[in-house]
C-alpha cells in the first residue's frame, strides 16, 4: 500500500462515500427539487471509472466504502460495480462495503448485494404514515420501501433506518418510529436537516428540529445509555435499555463533529468534496481520464486531501440559515 492519506489536521482518511448517480426515483423535499435537470451520461463516471477511482482510494488506505446517489440502485448495471468491489473485501484491503438507499429497489437487489459482500444497508425512512411519506418523497410509495426492508432482512442484510428530523413533519411520530424499528430489529439514526440546495418553498429553519430536543423527548419514555462506539461516521450512539436497539444522532448543527472526520465524498462526475458543508472541491475525473495508469490520479487525490478544511460552516443559531450550500444533497451523495 502507498503512504496513507493524512489531511492537514492529522486525520487519516479511511472512509469514502461515492455517489454513483445523481438520479433518483423519489424527489424528497430536503434533497432535490421536484423538477430536476439531471446530468448527461458523458459527464458521469462509467462503472469502470468508478472501479478505478475506488480502487485507488483503497490502495491509499480507505477501509470503508459507502455507495450513495441519488438512489444508487437505479444506476444501470450497478451490480457489476458491486461485484468488482468484492475482490477488495476478499483481499482484506476493504473492511466494509455498504450503501445508503431509499429502499425502493431492495426487493430486486438485496440477495445479490449480499452475494457481493454487502452486510448492512442504511435505508432512509422518515415516516410510517403513507400519506406523509408520499408528501415528503413526492413520488415514493411507502409499501415499496417496507417490502424492500423485508427483502433485505430475508437476504441476511442488517438494516439501519435513517430518519431526517423534521419539525412539524415527523416529530409527532418519534415514538412510533423508534418502537417499530425496535420491534423489527433495526437500529436507527436521526439526522438534523442540513441547509443544502434551492428546494423551492421548503423552509429549512422552520423544519429544523435540534436532536438535543429529540433526545430529551426520547428520555421521557426510555432509559438511554451513552455508547463509546463509533461506526466510522459522524453519529453518536445511545442504547435504549428497554429494547436493546442503538439510536444514533448526526448533529451537524447542534453539535459539530468535525474533529473526528475521517471521510471524503466523490460525486458521480468525479469531483471530490472533502467537507459536506463547504463548497470547495477538486476534479478527479480529468486526471482519471488523462492516462491508463493511476499516477496522476493519486497525485490529484493527495492534493485534494491536502485542502481538507477543519470543519463546516453550517449554522442556524442566529435564526438564519448560515453556511448554506448551493448544491443539492443528491449532487454530493449525502
Amino acid at each position: 500500500m502507498s503512504a496513507p492519506l493524512i489531511d492537514p489536521f492529522q486525520r487519516a482518511i479511511r472512509y469514502l462515500r461515492v455517489s454513483v448517480t445523481d438520479r433518483c426515483d423519489f424527489r424528497c423535499v430536503y434533497c432535490m427539487s421536484e423538477e430536476m435537470t439531471f446530468l448527461p451520461k458523458k459527464e458521469l463516471l462509467s462503472l469502470e471509472e468508478l472501479d478505478r477511482m475506488c480502487s485507488a482510494f483503497i490502495r491509499l488506505g480507505v477501509e470503508k466504502l459507502r455507495i450513495t446517489g441519488g438512489e444508487p440502485l437505479v444506476r444501470r448495471d450497478i451490480m457489476t460495480f458491486f461485484r468488482g468491489m468484492r475482490r477488495h473485501l476478499d483481499s482484506g484491503a476493504l473492511k466494509e462495503l455498504t450503501l445508503t438507499t431509499n429502499g425502493s429497489q431492495l426487493s430486486r437487489f438485496a440477495a445479490e448485494l449480499y452475494d457481493c459482500g454487502v452486510r448492512r444497508v442504511n435505508v432512509s425512512l422518515d415516516t410510517l404514515d403513507g400519506a406523509k411519506f408520499a408528501k415528503i418523497t413526492r413520488w415514493g410509495r411507502l409499501h415499496q420501501v417496507i417490502d424492500g426492508i423485508e427483502a433485505a432482512k430475508a437476504a441476511g442484510l442488517k438494516v439501519k433506518i435513517n430518519a431526517v428530523a423534521l419539525k412539524g413533519v415527523n416529530d409527532s411520530e418519534l415514538f412510533d418510529l423508534v418502537d417499530w424499528a425496535g420491534a423489527e430489529g433495526h437500529d436507527m439514526t436521526f439526522i438534523e436537516v442540513m441547509p443544502m440546495g434551492d428546494i423551492g418553498n421548503e423552509d429549512r429553519l422552520d423544519q429544523y428540529w435540534p436532536l438535543t430536543d429529540l433526545r430529551a423527548q426520547l428520555a421521557t419514555r426510555y432509559t438511554l445509555t451513552d455508547l463509546a462506539e463509533r461506526s466510522g461516521g459522524p453519529a453518536r450512539y445511545v442504547r435504549i435499555e428497554q429494547t436493546g436497539q442503538k439510536i444514533g444522532f448526526i448533529t451537524p448543527l447542534s453539535h459539530n463533529f468535525c474533529e473526528s472526520c475521517n471521510r471524503v465524498r466523490i460525486t458521480c462526475t468525479g469531483e471530490i468534496y472533502t467537507c459536506l458543508g463547504q463548497e470547495g472541491h477538486s476534479d478527479l475525473r480529468g486526471p482519471l481520464r488523462a492516462a491508463d495508469d493511476d499516477a496522476a490520479l493519486e497525485t490529484a487525490i493527495r492534493a485534494a486531501i491536502g485542502l481538507k478544511p477543519k470543519g463546516h460552516d453550517f449554522d442556524y443559531s442566529r435564526q438564519i440559515v448560515g453556511g448554506k450550500m448551493s448544491r443539492h444533497m443528491s449532487h454530493t451523495g449525502g
